[in-house]
């Protein structure tokens, strides 16, 4: 089932509801990423908890649309759900500046992984995006999620991660396609 109802994937729609602060994500500063390994679009298991030894940004999203498949019904009415491929694409578009900082930056949904590397490959995404169907993060770090038509998303977010543990978390994201500037313009308001 494709998600977005939006007849162009690159633009935003107008009107889109704006997702609140409902506060869950309040408890994840300082919290230790878990030792939990999943499934990247390079063909290769990652493990969280090594992955954010060094500084790394972990953008998480509900899902992308497949091509060839139905939106999901009013799924643009739902706050904070479209615009996956926009906040991915933004942080294509910024990789070199998380480069240059040397912060990795990774990409998570709980799409099914052959649908992650469909999208990777349809958008030249740089950085590895991660799958986890089992909603793991969501068990183990509290992540908020929402459900639509008999479905569980993630919400928008993304976690900055410094020695392992959350130092800045960004909670909701709006507007979707401005997700990585966001971050970015945190990092250089206090590094």
């Amino acid at each position: 089932m494709s998600i977005s109802n939006t007849p162009n994937p690159y633009e935003l729609p107008p009107g889109l509801p704006v997702p609140k602060d409902d506060g869950a994500c309040d408890h994840l500063l300082g919290t230790p990423a878990p030792d939990v390994t999943l499934q990247g679009t390079n063909g290769q298991s990652w493990n969280l908890n090594q992955i954010t030894q060094t500084t790394a940004v972990v953008y998480v999203y509900p899902a992308t649309g497949v091509p060839g498949q139905d939106p999901i019904p009013e799924w643009d009415l739902i706050p904070g759900a479209p615009g996956c491929t926009l906040q991915s694409l933004s942080f294509r578009d910024h990789y070199e500046e998380f480069a240059s900082r040397n912060i990795t930056v990774f990409g998570l949904s709980a799409q099914p992984i052959d649908e992650q590397k469909e999208f990777v490959q349809r958008t030249a995404i740089p950085f590895v995006l991660l799958s986890d169907p089992e909603f793991l993060l969501c068990k183990l770090l509290f992540l908020p999620t929402f459900e639509s038509h008999g479905k569980t998303f993630y919400r928008r977010l993304a976690l900055l991660f410094q020695e392992g543990c959350v130092s800045q978390y960004f909670y909701p994201i709006f507007p979707p396609n401005k997700s990585a500037e966001i971050v970015l313009a945190w990092l250089k308001k206090t590094t």
